[in-house]
């Protein structure tokens, strides 16, 4: 059976290797036991919201949402930072329902919206988002400052 909910301390090491193939996608070395201390940490200091999606059991992705504020808006805002299906499991509607759950957090929190940020050659994505309601916010410039070299 297929379906989406909260994600809690035990589905961290089977969501640590969902997250692997995340980051390893994003050209991350991989690091299982780094990426599983790394969720185990965001859920227990309620960094994070995660939803996971399931079939049969069995986790086959997972959505990550990160609090932030909106000054102008005194709201509320959500950071949708990762979300990911593996391969085998694409095209069956899991991303989404994942983004349902974002957008439910959105609405049980008062949040006034969500953000996220995707590169411009990730096709999937770029198809993806403006299907599930959301506008490519394109009159502003993006800046990061990194201090990872």
């Amino acid at each position: 059976m297929q379906k989406t909910r909260k994600a809690t301390i035990d589905d961290c090491s089977d969501l640590s290797v969902l997250f692997d193939e995340y980051r390893i996608f994003y050209h991350k070395e991989s690091d299982v036991k780094s990426a599983e201390t790394f969720l185990k940490e965001r859920l227990q200091n309620k960094d994070s919201e995660i939803y996971v999606a399931e079939l049969d059991g069995t986790l086959v992705g997972f959505v990550q949402l990160y609090p932030l504020f909106s000054s102008t808006r005194m709201k509320k805002y959500w950071l949708l930072n990762d979300l990911y299906v593996n391969e085998n499991f694409r095209g069956k509607g899991f991303s989404k329902q994942l983004i349902e759950e974002a957008k439910n957090l959105c609405r049980e929190t008062s949040a006034c919206g969500m953000l996220l940020e995707t590169g411009k050659n990730n096709e999937i994505g770029n198809q993806l988002y403006p299907n599930c309601g959301f506008e490519l916010y394109d009159n502003v410039n993006f800046y990061e400052w990194s201090n990872m070299k």
